[in-house]
């Protein structure tokens, strides 16, 4: 969601802040601003729009000093407005914040504290944050009544903010700077990711690893509940809300600045629908011995004998991520007779769910800082069930809370419209299945050794799929004045049928839905007319005869008609208007070929409409609020 970013050292801070709200565009905003302190005052500049808008309003304005926030918001409390846009100020200008996340109780903060006299200039839930650390750092410690505050001899705004975060419900990153302390700032989170990066005598801390790998590979990721004191002439200082005093972990941050760039394309999206052949390879790394064909997942490998005597695995996911759930719980449960259902996160909190600890709960997410499946997971781990992580993120929230997990190593994904996490994401679940159909011998070993010979040779099929861009191109510029669209799969690629509806959606603003192909004749064939186009998964292994039928059945009424199709195929080539062949492949594979050309459907139809590619409107890369 919001983007923060924050720097103090011995360079000039706006020029480093600048860029990396630049590098945090891909995460979806609404407003940008900055705050620096020049001559021990704050300058506060902010405005509506992108970071261009931000750099032409500020212009020639001074923008001097060596400390510095700068922040892109994504609108939750109060529309996009220069008066909404962060930083934010206390009463009388002292301290600056910027915030992400959401703070459920502030309408109850925002009470008291206007009876003690707090006036408030914006919407949003973060000024009001802003204030309750203003009122504590003024009147002590009366909105907290516990005593063991009073030994506390530290009167500083370090100890209220610990003091005012005692008194939040919800979710927050949040970085403070004081007038007249051009030397540190003071940086806290919890459920919002926040990274410290460490430098020679500077600091810079950012929501993601982005704007920082630039400048130094040594990171410190906070914990939730945790507030850091950053002054460039000391080392980190690192207490938690409670007043307890923490050691800093320091960690080699592993990205590179060329993965986040875009490498000779025009947008990152294509870039990284391109990158899949590597993204999986790297994924399957080092995860299948080449003598034997047996997969090594480290992460989870203690927990196997729990795994393989579960009763079911239930998988949370949200989005894109969910999609791939639902191809781990086909590919899983036809492979390793182990039952699953997939949920989505943001409703499996809400249910009550029924949960024991002989339940395995598998999060999927490609930060690992999904809000809604991170609270999902805290009920699992409530239940005692055993829960588990696949992320992308090196050192995010998920990965810290479960018990275990496999990363998909897909690199930087900065598109928003997820490509390349999707398929690293099925390719793990695929992994997962193969490990426990392997330990339960559910698959002879003879079919097991086809399907990782298959699996390995996936990234050259890709590689030979991606050849047809060109031709993709030309059915995107048929069909790109389309009002509605409808994607049809049947077995493994239904979730892709989904997942392709959802890629047109995010980024060229065509309503498009994915259905099963059986479920067309129970609703969605009243849609169809000249004017429909249908996208049909007609690959030819199971219920190919069906599928057959579904055409026939848009054919009869003059829907037009795109086929995802094997290669050589005669049959559907003969009644389709237009054609994609794919590479042969095992049914429980296809999907990570199918994908791909609907992810380049997507991409050049939302580029013959003018849409911005990377940055789709109202949406957000990570979804750190619920």
């Amino acid at each position: 969601m919001c983007g923060i970013v924050a720097y103090v050292g011995g360079r000039r801070a706006f020029p480093i802040l600048i860029k990396g709200l630049q590098r945090l565009e891909y995460r979806g905003y609404d407003s940008a601003g900055v705050g620096l302190i020049n001559d021990k005052k704050i300058i506060t500049y902010k405005q509506a729009g992108k970071v261009s808008d931000l750099l032409e309003f500020i212009g020639d304005s001074d923008t001097s000093g060596s400390i510095g926030i700068g922040h892109t918001r994504w609108a939750t409390h109060g529309p996009p407005s220069q008066i909404n846009s962060h930083p934010h100020s206390s009463s009388n200008s002292q301290f600056s914040l910027i915030h992400n996340g959401i703070i459920e109780n502030y309408s109850s903060l925002k009470k008291v504290l206007e009876e003690k006299g707090h006036v408030f200039k914006s919407d949003t839930d973060s000024e009001v944050l802003m204030h309750l650390i203003e009122d504590v750092y003024n009147n002590g410690n009366d909105l907290v009544d516990d005593p063991k505050w009073d030994d506390d001899d530290d009167n500083t705004l370090f100890k209220a903010i610990r003091v005012a975060l005692n008194e939040v419900v919800g979710a927050y990153a949040i970085v403070v700077l004081e007038e007249g302390n051009p030397n540190e700032f003071y940086a806290a989170r919890k459920g919002s990711p926040l990274v410290i990066g460490i430098g020679n005598s500077e600091y810079f801390v950012a929501s993601d690893a982005s704007p920082i790998i630039e400048y130094t590979d040594k990171v410190i990721y906070l914990e939730d509940g945790e507030v850091a004191k950053l002054n460039k002439n000391q080392d980190v200082v690192i207490k938690t809300i409670l007043n307890e005093d923490k050691s800093p972990y320091i960690q080699k941050l592993e990205q590179s600045l060329e993965s986040i760039e875009k490498g000779g394309f025009d947008h990152f999206m294509l870039k990284e629908i391109f990158e899949q052949p590597k993204s999986i390879t790297d994924t399957m790394r080092g995860r299948i011995n080449p003598k034997t064909n047996d997969i090594i997942l480290g992460g989870i490998k203690e927990f196997e004998s729990q795994i393989v005597a579960a009763e079911r695995i239930i998988i949370i996911a949200c989005g894109t991520s969910w999609h791939a759930g639902l191809i781990g719980e086909y590919i899983i449960e036809d492979l390793a007779r182990i039952n699953v259902e997939v949920e989505y996160a943001s409703e499996f909190r809400y249910k009550n769910p029924i949960l024991t600890n002989k339940d395995i709960v598998i999060a999927i997410s490609q930060s690992g800082e999904t809000a809604d499946t991170l609270s999902a997971l805290e009920i699992a781990q409530e239940k005692g069930a055993l829960t588990l992580g696949i992320c992308n993120v090196v050192g995010s929230s998920i990965t810290r809370v479960t018990s275990g997990g496999v990363y998909t190593h897909a690199g930087p994904e900065i598109g928003v419209a997820s490509t390349k996490a999707f398929t690293a994401q099925v390719t793990v679940l695929s992994l997962i299945a193969l490990r426990f159909c392997q330990l339960k011998k559910t698959v002879p070993r003879g079919n097991y050794n086809f399907l990782i010979k298959e699996l390995i040779e996936i990234p050259k099929k890709i590689e030979k799929l991606l050849s047809l861009n060109k031709d993709i191109m030309k059915i995107a510029m048929v069909f790109k004045d389309a009002s509605n669209f409808l994607y049809l799969g049947r077995g493994f690629n239904f979730p892709v049928a989904l997942e392709g509806a959802l890629k047109l959606k995010e980024i060229s603003y065509i309503h498009a839905e994915g259905y099963p192909a059986a479920e067309m004749k129970h609703g969605p064939i009243a849609l169809i007319d000249e004017e429909m186009p249908i996208v049909v998964i007609a690959t030819r292994k199971e219920n190919y005869e069906k599928i057959i039928s579904n055409i026939q059945e848009v054919k009869a009424r003059g829907g037009k008609l795109i086929a995802i199709v094997t290669e050589g195929d005669i049959e559907v080539k003969s009644i389709a208007d237009y054609c994609i062949e794919i590479p042969k492949c095992f049914r429980e594979l296809t999907p990570l070929i199918n994908i791909i050309p609907l992810q380049l459907l997507s991409y050049h139809i939302a580029l013959m409409r003018n849409c911005d590619v990377d940055q789709p409107r109202n949406l957000a890369k990570s979804v750190t609020v619920e």
